[in-house]
C-alpha cells in the first residue's frame, strides 16, 4: 500500500500504484487471480474478499493485519456475489454463476442448494431470515432460512432482474429490472408498492446516452433516499416521495455503474464504474475528488466511520485507498493520521513536476545561456531543467510562428494519409530520401543476396518504429559533419549517383512534392570499377585534410586576435620583430641555401684551387661583448684549406 495523493487537494490515498513510499498495511491482501467481491463485516474486524481461480474467500483480521484463513468453495463456478448475515465472519451466503447457493458457518462449508434459475443478485431480509435472490427471470424467489424451505416468489413485470436491495430503516425491497425500471415491494403484504421509470428519467440535456439504459445499481440511503445506478453510466438519486430524481449525475465513460455508496457525514454519493470512482454531492453533484486505479473495478466497499475504501479489481492485488478529507482512519490503522499530517507540513515536490529538460543546444536556440549557474535552471545529467511556463513564453518569443508550423504539418499529415487510399506508386518520403533509395536498392538484390540480410531490408521502410526516422526532419542525416564525411569515405561517388536518379524521380513527383529535392541532373550514366571501389584511403585522405583546412579557417582570426610573444637569448642585441623573424626562418633553410646568401651578401668567399681542392675564406661577425674583466675586442679572421686528400687545414689568426 502505498501513500499518495488523491485529485482533490486536500485528500490523501493509500494505492497500490500511487508513490514509491511504501506501506504494508495487511499482509497478502490479494487474489491469485482476480478478486470479484470485497465485503467488511459490520463488527468492523473481518475484511473478506472473494476471487478466482478456483473459487475462494479469504477473511483478514485487521487487529493481526494478516490473514485469518482461505477457504475454497464447493462449487465450480465462479462467484456472482456474496454477503455477511452475522455481526463477524461466522455466517456467509454465496451465490453462484450456476445457480448454486452455498452456505458456510464458522467451521467451513455448511449447506449447498440450488435457485431454479441463473441468479445475479440476492438481499437478507432480518426481520422474516428470508433471501430474496433475483436473476434472469421475473420471479423474485425467496428462501426462509429459519424454515429451510421456498416461499412462493414475487412476481414482476419484467423480463429479467439486475440487482436488488432492502431500506435498513423500513425493510422496503426494491428491485432493478432490465427495462430500465425499480419495482418496490413490501415484505409484510408481498404485493407492489411503486414502479419508478428511471430509463425515461436518465435522459436529459447533460448526458449522454446510447441504447436503452437498465438499473445495474441499486443504494437506499435512510429512510427516504434511493441512488439508482444505470447500464450507460448515470446515477439518480431519488426521495422516496417523488417519482423524478432529484439529481442525475453522468459518469461520461458509457460504462455500467457497479457500485453505489453514500457519505452521510459530508453528503457524498460514491459511485464507481469499471474505470473511475468518482465522490460527488448528492445535492448539487458537484465533484469533490476522484480515483482511476490502473485496473478495471470489479467492486467497491468503504469501511463504515472512516475515509479508506477497499476496491475488488481485475488484478491480484487489492487496493487500500485512504482519504482523510472523508474521515478518520480505522482504530487498527491509527498511525495513517500521523503519516497524513507529517505529508500536510512538509509537501515533497519533485524535480520533475511542472518542468521541462533542456539540453545545452536547446538553451542556445532560445538564446538561454546566460542562464546556466542560475537557479532558473537545475543541472541534470547531460541538461537542464526549467520552468515549463518560463519554456513555453521563451519559445513563444523565439519562434512566434511555431504553431502555424506545426498546423500546416498536421494538415500536411492530414492530405498524406487520405493519400494511401489510392493507386500507390513509388514514392520516396520527404526526409532522408537518399537512405530511402538506398534501402530499396538493397531490397531489390538478387534473392541469393538477400538472404544474408534476411528480411531486414524489407521491413525497415514499412515498421512502425522506424517511420518517423522518414517523416521527422530532426532525423535528417547531416552529409556535412565530420563524422559523416569519415565514416563514409566513398559517399561522394555512391551518393552522387543515388542524387542524380532522386532528381530524376522527383521530376516524376512535382505534382505531388511540396519541396523540391536538390540535386544535379544528368542524362549519362557513370560507370563504375574496381579502381573506384579501391579509391576509399585516397577519398579519406581527402576528407581529412578538408576538414584540417576547414579548422584552420576557422582558427586564422583568432591567431591575428592574440597577441604573439618571442623569447631573446642572453648576449643578443635585440633590434626587430623582423630580425628574430628572419632569424627563426634561417635556422629552417638548409645549408645550401644559407652558403648562397653569405656568398652573396660578401662575408663569405668561396674558390676552386688547381688540384680540385676547395678554398673557403670566412670572416666572423663582430660581436660586442659587455664583460667587465675584458677591456678590448677579439676579432678572429681564417683560412680553411681543403686538399685534394679530403684533408681540412685551418688557420686562424687573431
Amino acid at each position: 500500500v502505498n501513500i499518495g495523493t488523491a485529485f482533490h487537494p486536500l485528500s490523501y490515498t493509500l494505492s497500490c500504484e500511487a508513490l514509491p513510499e511504501t506501506i504494508e498495511l495487511i499482509q497478502d491482501f490479494e487474489m491469485p487471480t482476480v478478486c470479484t467481491s470485497i465485503r467488511v463485516s459490520r463488527d468492523g474486524q473481518f475484511i473478506l474478499a472473494a476471487g478466482t481461480y478456483k473459487p475462494r474467500v479469504r477473511c483478514y483480521d485487521t487487529y493481526q493485519l494478516s490473514l485469518k484463513f482461505e477457504r475454497c468453495l464447493e462449487s465450480d463456478g465462479e462467484l456472482v456475489t456474496f454477503d455477511i448475515l452475522s455481526e463477524d465472519y461466522s455466517k456467509l451466503v454465496f451465490l453462484h454463476i450456476d445457480r448454486y447457493v452455498e452456505f458456510h458457518s464458522q467451521h467451513g462449508h455448511y449447506y449447498k442448494t440450488r435457485i431454479p434459475k441463473f441468479g445475479r443478485d440476492f438481499s437478507y431480509h432480518y426481520p422474516s431470515c428470508d433471501l430474496y435472490f433475483v436473476g434472469a427471470s421475473s420471479e423474485v424467489f425467496r428462501l426462509n432460512l429459519e424454515q429451510g424451505r421456498f416461499l412462493n416468489s414475487l412476481q414482476t413485470d419484467a423480463a429479467e432482474i439486475n440487482v436488488c436491495d432492502i431500506n435498513p430503516v423500513h425493510q422496503l425491497f426494491a428491485a432493478g429490472t432490465l427495462e430500465g425500471r425499480v419495482d418496490c415491494w413490501d415484505p409484510r403484504v408481498r404485493s407492489r408498492v411503486a414502479v419508478l421509470d428511471c430509463a425515461l428519467s436518465s435522459i436529459t440535456d447533460g448526458t449522454e446516452v446510447e441504447g436503452l439504459p437498465s438499473v445495474s445499481a441499486l443504494k437506499f440511503n435512510g429512510s427516504l433516499g434511493m441512488a439508482v445506478g444505470t447500464s450507460t453510466g448515470q446515477v439518480l438519486v431519488y426521495d422516496l416521495r417523488s417519482s423524478r430524481p432529484l439529481l442525475v449525475k453522468d459518469h461520461y465513460y458509457g460504462l455500467p455503474i457497479k457500485s453505489l455508496h453514500f457519505h452521510d457525514q459530508l453528503d457524498l454519493v460514491l459511485s464507481a464504474d469499471s474505470k473511475i470512482i468518482k465522490m460527488w454531492n448528492k445535492d448539487n453533484g458537484k465533484v469533490f475528488s476522484s480515483i482511476e486505479p490502473q485496473a478495471n473495478i470489479n467492486d467497491v466497499c468503504l469501511y463504515p466511520g472512516s475515509g479508506m475504501l477497499f476496491t475488488a479489481n481485475e488484478d491480484p492485488k487489492m487496493n487500500t485507498f485512504y482519504i482523510p478529507a472523508l474521515g478518520p482512519a480505522p482504530h487498527w490503522c491509527s498511525f495513517l493520521d500521523n503519516l497524513t499530517e507529517e505529508l500536510e507540513e512538509n509537501p515533497e515536490s519533485t524535480i520533475y513536476d511542472d518542468y521541462k529538460f533542456v539540453t545545452r543546444k536547446d538553451l542556445e536556440n532560445l538564446g538561454l545561456t546566460h542562464l546556466i549557474g542560475s537557479p532558473l535552471l537545475r543541472a541534470y545529467m547531460h541538461g537542464f531543467f526549467m520552468d515549463i511556463r518560463l519554456y513555453h513564453k521563451v519559445k513563444t518569443m523565439a519562434n512566434p510562428f511555431a504553431y502555424e508550423e506545426y498546423r500546416k504539418d498536421r494538415i500536411r499529415q492530414k492530405i498524406e494519409e487520405s493519400r494511401t487510399q489510392r493507386v500507390q506508386l513509388k514514392k520516396l518520403p520527404k526526409v532522408n530520401k537518399e537512405l530511402a533509395m538506398k534501402l530499396m536498392e538493397e531490397s531489390e538484390l538478387p534473392t541469393r543476396k538477400k538472404k544474408k540480410k534476411g528480411n531486414v531490408v524489407d521491413n525497415l521502410l514499412s515498421d512502425d518504429r522506424f517511420k518517423v526516422m522518414f517523416e521527422n526532419p530532426d532525423y535528417q542525416v547531416d552529409e556535412r559533419s565530420e563524422e559523416f564525411r569519415l565514416l563514409n569515405p566513398i559517399v561522394s561517388k555512391v551518393g552522387e549517383k543515388r542524387r542524380q536518379k532522386l532528381s530524376h524521380h522527383s521530376g516524376l513527383q512535382q505534382d505531388e512534392e511540396e519541396e523540391e529535392v536538390e540535386g544535379r541532373g544528368s542524362s549519362e550514366e557513370e560507370e563504375s570499377s574496381d579502381d573506384d571501389d579501391k579509391s576509399w584511403v585516397e577519398e579519406v585522405r581527402e576528407q581529412r585534410r578538408l576538414i584540417r583546412a576547414e579548422e584552420n579557417r576557422q582558427q586564422e582570426p583568432q591567431r591575428h586576435s592574440q597577441p604573439r610573444f618571442y623569447q631573446i637569448k642572453a648576449g643578443e642585441e635585440f633590434r626587430s620583430f623582423g630580425d628574430v623573424a628572419r632569424k627563426q626562418k634561417m635556422q629552417k633553410t638548409s645549408l645550401e641555401e644559407r652558403l648562397q646568401r653569405e656568398e652573396s651578401s660578401g662575408r663569405l668567399n668561396l674558390n676552386d684551387t688547381a688540384v680540385g681542392s676547395k678554398q673557403l675564406t670566412f670572416t666572423l661577425k663582430k660581436v660586442s661583448m659587455n664583460y667587465p674583466e675584458l677591456s678590448c675586442f677579439v676579432i678572429f679572421t681564417g683560412c680553411l684549406l681543403v686538399t685534394a686528400a679530403g684533408q681540412m687545414i685551418m688557420t686562424m689568426q687573431l
